[in-house]
């Protein structure tokens, strides 16, 4: 009989674990930053929303795993024929975590504090461009723009366009409250922030995973070890420290594509880079795979201009002006400088794509002449120096927003690029009232921006992901800063 109770204890010993991990209800991921706050509206860190957005907080619209618009507190709409009256139908039955009734005031109040003179918004301009706010009934929101923006509904599942609690909202930095799925538990500053199911929600049937917890771990090696460990389920690394793991079958790597436009910041204020003749010179000296190659791995898609590959709307201008030293020479000379020209390149401190895509970058102008001093510094640096002061004249960054071939348009932004036919088109292109008159100004942008040489396009950034083998959900590309953990599960 001892024997027989031995042989069942280890018997369920060993089966102890499947049965656990098959009724496995929380999930783990790990990120590299800290958020300052939690609240996606007054804040601009990309980690505030990547575990807010669709966790805690929701917008009228959300954006899915393949960058589509998909309905979330507006649960239908209709637009005007001249695309400035938007009327929502809202969900109805919906809380706040603190119990409150989320209704149309709430959606009114949000969107005029976002638009207030003393608004923290980075994305003010889209809600100062609503002219009126009309709130017919509890389950009706009617917006009436200034101008028309044909990409407005898929604005609306931004971070930056959450509904608040006007009761909470002086306090939504550090105890957030939304109508999402879930809710802050705890918040361990240095460590984790955990988010549990919020009991207020109204679909809490649909969701498979009860615990959410993020994890900040700077070092790609140690968010690597701690999945390896257990202690983590996902994570995004640097690509050269997945090479320097043994992973087993018990993981997966993903590879897509994120909305980071890796490029050659120019200061085109500069007076030799005010020359175009100088810029073709740069983008001929670009050897854009033997970056890929060399800072990221592999991993990585060419680009010729500021847009992203997986867009609709992309074209491919890598052509435009092809990697060839000897052209590069000759323009250069052409330009004024047989001999050379000297500039700085200024790196902020990220290790694979700036800091040794910089040394890369670095050899190959040299190589046709120019003379390159780089500057490594810190982010505090690079915002005052480059991106405030525009005090440089190279850099390497990667603009990680959706759809932000606009910053070319924007006065005084750093890239020091003036040009009113271009600032035309994109107005053009928000403005368009349908898509296929949308579409071709964004290619016609495109097309401006890559004949002007106005940076060094290099490479769109990877969204490379390793996860524990029966994780579903997390998704490849990275459309935007979410993590949608309610549409995650483990497979049985």
């Amino acid at each position: 009989m001892k024997k027989l109770l031995v042989a069942v204890a280890l018997a369920s010993a060993v089966l102890a674990p499947v049965v656990a991990e098959a009724a496995k209800t929380s999930v783990t991921y790990a990120m590299r930053l800290e958020p300052p706050g939690l609240d996606p509206r007054t804040g601009a860190a990309a980690a505030i929303s990547r575990i807010t957005l669709y966790n805690i907080y929701e917008g009228l619209t959300r954006i899915d795993s393949e960058g589509k618009v998909q309905p979330l507190l507006a649960k239908s709409w209709t637009v005007s024929p001249d695309g400035l009256v938007y009327t929502f139908k809202l969900e109805e039955g919906v809380k706040f975590h603190d119990g409150a009734d989320f209704d149309s005031s709430d959606v009114k109040y949000t969107f005029e504090q976002n638009a207030a003179e003393n608004s923290q918004n980075k994305r003010k301009g889209r809600f100062t461009n609503i002219a009126s706010i009309e709130t017919p009934d509890v389950a009706t929101v009617v917006l009436t723009l200034k101008e028309p923006r044909a990409d407005f509904i898929a604005q609306l599942g931004e971070s930056t366009a959450v509904i608040v609690d006007p009761a909470s909202d002086a306090t939504n930095a550090t105890a957030p409250v939304g109508t999402g799925p879930y809710k802050l538990d705890r918040w361990i500053k240095g460590d984790q922030v955990r988010l549990v199911m919020a009991d207020t929600y109204r679909d809490k049937g649909s969701l498979k995973l009860e615990k959410a917890t993020f994890r900040f771990i700077n070092d790609p090696a140690a968010r690597m070890a701690s999945l390896m460990t257990g202690d983590v389920d996902f994570t995004a690394v640097p690509n050269e420290t997945i090479q320097q793991f043994k992973l087993g079958d018990q993981f997966v790597v993903m590879e897509g594509t994120t909305n980071g436009e890796t490029i050659l910041s120019t200061n085109n204020a500069n007076p030799a880079l005010s020359k175009l003749k100088v810029r073709q010179a740069i983008a001929h000296a670009i050897n854009r795979q033997e970056i890929i190659d060399g800072a990221m791995f592999g991993y990585g898609t060419p680009i010729g201009s500021h847009f992203a590959p997986h867009h609709p709307d992309y074209v491919d201008l890598t052509g435009t002006y092809p990697y060839d030293p000897e052209k590069s020479k000759a323009l250069l000379a052409e330009a004024g400088y047989p001999n050379g020209l000297e500039l700085s390149l200024k790196l902020p401190p990220v290790d694979d794509y700036a800091r040794k895509g910089g040394q890369i970058v670095a050899a190959q102008l040299e190589k046709v002449g120019f003379k390159i001093k780089i500057e490594n510094v810190d982010w505090p640096k690079w915002l005052d120096e480059v991106y405030k002061k525009k005090n440089y004249d190279l850099s390497i960054v990667s603009h990680v927003e959706p759809m932000d071939i606009n910053i070319y348009a924007r006065e005084n932004y750093y890239f020091n690029y003036k040009n009113p036919a271009f600032n035309k088109v994109i107005n053009e292109a928000e403005t368009a009232l349908n898509d296929a008159e949308r579409s071709a100004k964004l290619k016609e942008a495109q097309v401006m921006l890559a004949e002007d040489a106005v940076n060094g396009f290099m490479f769109q950034l990877a969204n490379v992901q390793v996860m524990r083998k029966g994780l579903k959900g997390v998704w490849k590309d990275a459309h935007l800063f979410a993590t949608d953990v309610a549409r995650m599960s483990w497979e049985d």
